[in-house]
């Protein structure tokens, strides 16, 4: 991890780290402590910060600006929510958070409101009367945290409230979450993030704190430029998610792969499946409601009530499979989804890894499974080639691209390729499929000349090009009636690869395309074309190596199978002995009752880690649960007594 930059100069409007403004406080009102372990332990029911969490917090108490980059589940909301109350507490105001997604809002002000610490969102959800209130208790400084969309943030009305605020002293910290959303490079780009400069311009002498989980080197410089965070502390946490198995399978039969996938690793599990398409998301849906799973469909097209009660029951019951394009996902902080599953080719590895996330954000083990294939190749390239952006920007999103088709062809550690891309430097994981079954390899040079010299010749005799399958009949010698009718089967280059299977063919077009050496021509019904870098090939200057076909669909098995693949249950509840088990799943039944009533997520009032530690030590009083993690001074008031009731009844 970089060492934090240095810290901008205390001025008249910051008071000075840790240092209290009298002003703020009575001498009659009691000041809790400000300490950021405290915090952790009271509030949170913590004993450890994990990795760079403690220097992040407290340079952020300090007063400095931060870039925090952090995968997902390593902890990135606790960088600024203990910083928040840690300034509020020293009598520095509120803090802002920017935040992209309502639903984000709603659950962490859910999860804060549970752990004692008045937060508030201001979003389109509220009426003009709800919205008010809110307000006045944001000039009433009787808030911690208040999260809005970057929309709201950067509008005149909204600048006006802080522009109060800061003029009182009462504005505390900026939390701009999501941050690659500011960067034209990133995945998930919205231009309204960019106008957040106006933050730093109107309140120099506010902290911030940019966080996001994915940004290779060429989005974190972006952020750096465009939120002016030139002087801020970098922190850097290893983007390596272990208990994620890495998995990427040659496209064959995409939605029997998937089912046939879904029943030998994770019958009854949470998991998420990504379609490219609205159709496809409605259809593999359909399929996997057809074989008894319970799977919902989600994207745009959908109407917004069914949108959200989707995803309210993704979030609040178990077992749901939700079928859906990338509108669906950031801001999902469910813990227990086992599976994340690509049936289409995402743009570039940013993409891939921000929606592969968001698997085992409990640390429990989980699965990243994709099935792509040539056809995918060809959509991706035909996208970017189409984008009316401008040719720089295109040359980018090929390079991402390529380091992605790279990531999905490689015969080497899957892990090691992935973090390499964010500039991390690895071991074998032994936790992909490419380390625990190492694939054939053979060399496809031959075959890859071979096909670039009859599409050549096609070309020649045709004056026009043709598509992946003509060509592959004509280097298989198959003698079809298009073939006959343009006379093709009379080219020197028919037959000449009769060995090579369509399978192994498909493979060399697939690396053929991803190394720009055939181009694909959308707007003449994606036929094939050479381009200046097919010569290298045709030269042998260029070898193509290539994994096997491992493209069959598995046979019908509910068992599952190996170490890693998921269970129903978290490791931490395995270990139980019976009666333990049975506590276990009195403690979720009620913590289910509790969730409904609060309209909550089941994770925001316990996590199964904490449930299963209260399973383990059978508590007999308060004191007993005063240690569990994740247990703070507010959750043991208000649900110490059930909780002992609950886990003594069994």
């Amino acid at each position: 991890m970089p060492a934090p930059g240095p810290r901008p100069p205390a001025d008249a409007r910051r008071p000075h780290r840790f240092q209290v403004n009298p002003a703020r406080f009575p001498a009659s009102r009691p000041l809790k402590s400000a300490s950021p372990q405290s915090i952790l332990q009271e509030v949170f029911g913590y004993d450890h910060f994990r990795g760079p969490q403690q220097a992040i917090v407290e340079h952020v108490i300090g007063g400095g600006d931060a870039l925090v980059l952090m995968p997902t589940g390593g902890g990135k909301s606790l960088c600024y929510q203990i910083p928040a109350i840690a300034r509020q507490r020293l009598g520095q105001g509120i803090t802002v958070v920017v935040s992209p997604l309502i639903a984000l809002m709603h659950d962490q002000v859910g999860a804060l409101h549970e752990a004692g610490v008045e937060a508030a969102f201001l979003n389109s959800t509220l009426d003009s009367d709800e919205a008010w209130r809110v307000e006045q208790r944001l000039s009433r400084g009787d808030i911690t945290l208040l999260y809005a969309a970057p929309e709201r943030v950067t509008t005149p009305r909204f600048l006006g409230l802080l522009d109060k605020l800061h003029e009182r002293g009462q504005l505390a910290l900026f939390a701009i979450d999501e941050a690659h959303c500011v960067s034209q490079w990133g995945h998930d780009f919205r231009p309204e993030y960019r106008a957040l400069t106006v933050l730093h311009e109107r309140f120099a002498s506010v902290p911030r704190i940019a966080l996001t989980a994915t940004a290779d080197a060429l989005t974190r410089a972006d952020i750096v430029e465009r939120l002016q965070l030139q002087d801020a502390g970098q922190f850097v946490s290893s983007f390596d998610r272990p208990n994620i198995r890495y998995t990427i399978v040659e496209k064959k039969d995409a939605s029997l792969q998937l089912l046939r996938f879904i029943e030998r690793e994770h019958t009854g599990d949470a998991g998420v499946v990504y379609c490219q398409s609205r159709k496809r998301v409605e259809e593999v849906a359909q399929m996997l409601a057809n074989e008894g799973l319970n799977a919902l469909p989600y994207h745009a097209g959908l109407d917004a009530a069914v949108r959200q009660q989707h995803q309210d029951r993704f979030l609040r019951e178990e077992g749901i499979v939700m079928v859906a394009t990338i509108a669906f996902g950031m801001g999902i902080d469910k813990p227990d989804v086992r599976f994340v599953c690509h049936l289409d080719m995402p743009k570039n590895i940013e993409g891939y890894y921000q929606e592969t996330g968001r698997a085992g954000r409990d640390g429990e083990p989980a699965n990243a499974w994709m099935t792509y294939g040539l056809q995918d190749v060809v959509n991706q390239r035909r996208m970017i080639d189409e984008s009316p952006a401008g040719e720089e920007f295109k040359q980018v999103m090929r390079g991402k691209l390529d380091a992605l088709l790279g990531l999905a062809e490689a015969t080497d550690c899957r892990r090691v390729r992935l973090l390499k891309y964010f500039g991390e430097d690895s071991q074998p994981c032994m936790n992909c499929d490419n380390c625990l079954k190492p694939p054939a390899v053979w060399d496809g040079t031959d075959a890859a000349r071979k096909l670039l010299s009859t599409i050549y010749r096609v070309q020649q005799r045709s004056g026009i090009g043709f598509g992946t399958g003509h060509i592959m009949d004509i280097v298989r010698g198959k003698k079809t009636e298009k073939v006959a009718q343009h006379g093709h089967d009379t080219l020197s280059t028919f037959g000449i690869g009769a060995e090579y299977s369509e399978a192994q063919l498909r493979g060399v077009l697939r690396q053929l395309i991803a190394i720009g050496a055939v181009a694909v021509d959308s707007e003449a019904f994606n036929t094939l074309a050479l381009t200046d870098a097919s010569r290298a090939v045709l030269k042998g200057e260029v070898t193509v190596q290539l994994r096997e076909s491992v493209s069959q669909p598995a046979g019908r098995s509910r068992t599952r199978t190996g170490s890693g693949s998921a269970g129903s249950k978290p490791s931490a509840a395995a270990a139980l002995d019976a009666d333990g088990q049975r506590r276990f799943d009195a403690l979720k039944s009620w913590r289910a009752e509790v969730a409904r009533e609060h309209n909550l997520p089941a994770y925001v009032i316990f996590h199964d880690a904490t449930l299963a530690a209260i399973a383990d030590i059978a508590p007999q009083s308060l004191d007993d649960l005063r240690g569990v993690s994740g247990i703070g001074e507010k959750k043991l008031q208000a649900y110490g007594e059930e909780v002992l009731r609950v886990a003594s009844a069994v």
